[in-house]
């Protein structure tokens, strides 16, 4: 909206006959000064045509407002939103990295707060990011085992230059994945609304209330001693600012910044007789703080620190028919105007990958994924605090065939979700063989038809017909 992209998303693992039917509510209510003025809404859905994918999308999409009330009063909103975007009027507004996108944004001289939320998605080469290969080893894999420049991902966002703050992605994995049984009828999490990030930009207050403009750059940079990454990554942000009550402009300055261009990295492994071990680590550090003073008076004492932490171990065996992936990204991010906590983002994204081929024309295999999301998030005085922890276990088994692929798969899935409103939503669900086995739902947003469980029956030797899998490597088979 008004060139401010506010939901990426991405389709559910596709069907022959009626296709798939899929409905998402998303709360907007964050953005709400969009909603104030005239502007373009673009809804963007790509659609890919190829021999066993060929149907089309009909999508509808529609607002609904609430009127506020004593019981419910209206959402906390910023004065401004300002888009991080390429600012097209026709068409998505992410922008492509590499190379690095930036924009030159000018801030009404009265800002005394800024707030930045970053959308970010590897894809084409980097779709599998996680299970890219240091380039020193990658020589030692057979061709087409995986693409190169590691598998650390960070993304960075600068301001004129210098580090503002620092993410380490969820890794997502989109349906057709490794194994497209495995998606069906249960996508990955993050797949139908992927993860954002939050960074409060504040400190940098004193420098941004000149009245010029500022280069506000993205980029995601790897472990390599170039740092460079192959392509590509779609970008985005947008910055939430709070203007003060006075029009006199703001005044301050950064009274520490500790903040390196990049994280600290290793990468080291081992060779031996068909078989290679990579171990890529990496760790940052940032702290920054700022006087800040109001045309109105207010003093603020912002500080704003983060630690994040990533360990990527991959094993390839017996040329590479064995592969193993143990990762873990974490971290530590908070944020405090006068001692009073501002933006908070704790997180835990532990994924483990075991694929298997199981004969040497490789036109079958097996994948079990063990992947969770556990996240605590305070993304702005504005939006309400929340935790969710999340965790999918999948096992499944793909089959090339020129009668037309199949596969099966399982699907074992956990979710609790609370947030400081006092809500509370967990939801348990499991699958096999493309039915919903277990559905449990509690918490006081649960829906009441789904307190206790619904099970439904399956034949267990049922398997699908798909269309191509997509693999690390860029192989899509």
């Amino acid at each position: 909206m008004i060139n401010l992209e506010v939901w990426r998303t991405s389709t559910p693992e596709p069907t022959r006959g009626d296709g798939i039917i899929w409905t998402y509510i998303k709360d907007v209510s964050q953005y709400t000064p969009l909603f104030a003025e005239p502007g373009t809404f673009i809804f963007q859905l790509d659609n890919l045509i190829q021999p066993g994918l060929d149907g089309i999308y009909s999508t509808t999409v529609h607002a609904t407002f609430y009127a506020s009330s004593n019981r419910h009063p209206p959402v906390k909103k910023a004065d401004l939103i300002i888009p991080l975007s390429t600012l097209a009027n026709n068409t998505g507004n992410q922008a492509s990295v590499p190379p690095s996108f930036s924009r030159n944004v000018t801030f009404p001289m009265n800002t005394v707060k800024v707030f930045a939320e970053l959308f970010a998605s590897g894809n084409g080469q980097e779709e599998f990011w996680y299970f890219n290969a240091a380039n020193k080893f990658l020589p030692n894999l057979p061709a087409d085992t995986t693409f190169g420049q590691g598998p650390f991902r960070e993304v960075r966002l600068l301001i004129d230059g210098r580090i503002a703050g620092a993410v380490l992605p969820y890794p997502v994995i989109f349906t057709g994945g490794f194994v497209p049984s495995l998606w069906r009828p249960i996508a990955a999490y993050g797949a139908i609304d992927l993860p954002t990030y939050f960074l409060d930009v504040t400190p940098f207050v004193p420098l941004l209330t000149d009245g010029k403009p500022h280069q506000f750059t993205i980029d995601v940079v790897s472990a390599e001693d170039d740092h460079t990454i192959l392509q590509n990554w779609y970008v985005s942000g947008l910055l939430q600012v709070v203007t003060d009550s006075s029009s006199k402009p703001t005044t301050g300055n950064i009274t520490v910044y500790d903040a390196p261009l990049f994280a600290q990295t290793t990468s080291s492994g081992t060779v031996g007789a068909g078989s290679v071990n990579i171990t890529v680590k990496a760790t940052r550090k940032l702290h920054l703080e700022a006087h800040i003073l109001s045309g109105s008076g207010k003093s603020t004492h912002a500080v704003w620190t983060q630690e994040l932490s990533f360990s990527n171990r991959q094993s390839f065996t017996e040329n590479a028919k064995f592969q193993v992936l143990r990762q873990i990204a974490s971290g530590r991010a908070f944020s405090t105007h006068n001692g009073v906590p501002s933006v908070v983002d704790v997180f835990s994204y532990p994924l483990n990958v075991d694929f298997a081929f199981l004969g040497p024309d490789q036109r079958n295999w097996t994948t079990r994924i063990d992947h969770s999301f556990d996240r605590v998030v305070l993304p702005s005085p504005l939006i309400v605090g929340s935790t969710i922890k999340e965790r999918q276990v999948t096992d499944g088994f793909f089959q090339l065939a020129t009668g037309g692929n199949f596969g099966n798969g399982t699907s074992n899935n956990t979710f609790a979700y609370a947030d400081l409103a006092g809500n509370t939503y967990a939801r348990d669900v499991n699958a096999a063989l493309n039915v919903i086995t277990l559905d449990r739902e509690t918490g006081n947003l649960a829906d009441p038809g789904l307190r206790g469980d619904s099970l439904s029956i399956f034949d267990v030797l049922q398997a699908s017909v798909y269309g191509g899998a997509r693999l690390p490597g860029g192989r899509g088979l």
